[in-house]
């Protein structure tokens, strides 16, 4: 597995990470069993940037990951984010990025993962009632102190990525970013590259929509949270939405590949400041995934994925109402 650089601190990473929440929650039945042997598959193969958060589960992520690491911590490159609240029921409390929070999350994040320091610690979401400096600033603290070795952000806009990278450097900025998600390369993109901060594309499969597994709601298992939490699921939007899939899947086809790795490989072409982190649960899906890194785009296939797959051809917004809202633009 070839290494990318996130931002011009130092951060390197595998050209492919590893998304570990579906294992814990929101994805259907969690099986802690396969998750580990997923995690030590994909320090096998070299995927050694592995990404987790504090309310995945809430909490149980991070422990999971934590165990699965525990004897191989050299080799991994830890990416865990605090700022969305829970309880230890699962009730949602909020976004908090208050500097005295900042401080009491990461320790906690340290207990649960079971280590002296995050490689790469995210705010998960922009605090609007709380300055992002001040926010910014008690992060800053933890890299002074030994805890943290570099800062992202998620979902961030522009101008708060300014405000961000004055206070400290900013290493990585984690949001949404495939063939179903591109409004980041509208004003988002530009600001990172002016400022030289690294892009990790979370979701970079749809939600697993762009696998080409899913046809249906039904095909989803039990438990799994996709239909209500997000809209390109539901079924008003699921045809249009299977038609991308449909055109997408024949081009893969015809290369020798699945509609997953092409898709990943278009994420990964758009520079090598990008890294995505497909999320799964499974060892088989985890090697298919990594296999993107063996599919190579010409200039004539990137035109003609925007052809069979433009912006305009998705149906849906990628969260609800309420969790757009939070996002901040």
């Amino acid at each position: 597995m070839e290494k990318r650089k996130l931002g011009g601190q130092g951060l390197e990473v595998s050209a492919i990470g590893l998304g570990c929440m579906g294992m814990s929650e929101f994805y259907g039945t969690a099986d802690e069993g396969e998750a580990v042997a997923t995690i030590e598959r994909a320090l096998d193969l070299g995927c050694t940037f592995l990404d987790t958060a504090d309310m995945y589960g809430p909490f149980t992520n991070e422990k999971l990951v934590g165990t699965a690491i525990s004897k191989r911590r050299d080799e991994v490159v830890l990416a865990t984010k605090f700022g969305n609240e829970r309880k230890p029921d699962g009730t949602m409390v909020g976004i908090n990025g208050k500097p005295e929070y900042v401080r009491s999350a990461c320790d906690a994040s340290l207990e649960r993962l079971g280590v002296d320091y995050i490689d790469l610690y995210y705010q998960h979401r922009v605090d609007k009632t709380v300055p992002i400096e001040d926010t910014v600033g008690a992060m800053a603290e933890l890299v002074a102190n030994g805890k943290v070795r570099y800062l992202g952000l998620s979902e961030a806009g522009p101008d708060n990525l300014r405000l961000a990278h004055g206070v400290h450097t900013v290493s990585a900025l984690q949001t949404e970013w495939s063939l179903f998600s591109r409004d980041v390369e509208d004003a988002v993109l530009p600001v990172l590259r002016e400022l030289g901060i690294g892009f990790v594309a979370y979701s970079p499969l749809g939600r697993g929509f762009l696998s080409g597994r899913i046809r249906s709601i039904d095909d989803l298992p039990e438990g799994d949270a996709r239909a209500q939490r997000f809209p390109r699921f539901a079924e008003e939007n699921l045809e249009r939405n299977l038609a991308l899939i449909d055109a997408v899947k024949e081009m893969a086809d015809a290369k020798g590949a699945t509609a997953g790795q092409l898709a990943l490989a278009w994420v990964m072409a758009q520079g090598d400041d990008v890294v995505p982190i497909p999320g799964t649960k499974r060892v088989a899906y985890l090697e298919e995934n990594l296999g993107a890194a063996d599919v190579a785009l010409t200039v004539e296939d990137l035109q003609r994925i925007e052809e069979i797959a433009p912006r305009s051809a998705v149906a849906g917004e990628r969260y609800a109402a309420a969790q757009m809202e939070a996002i901040d633009r």
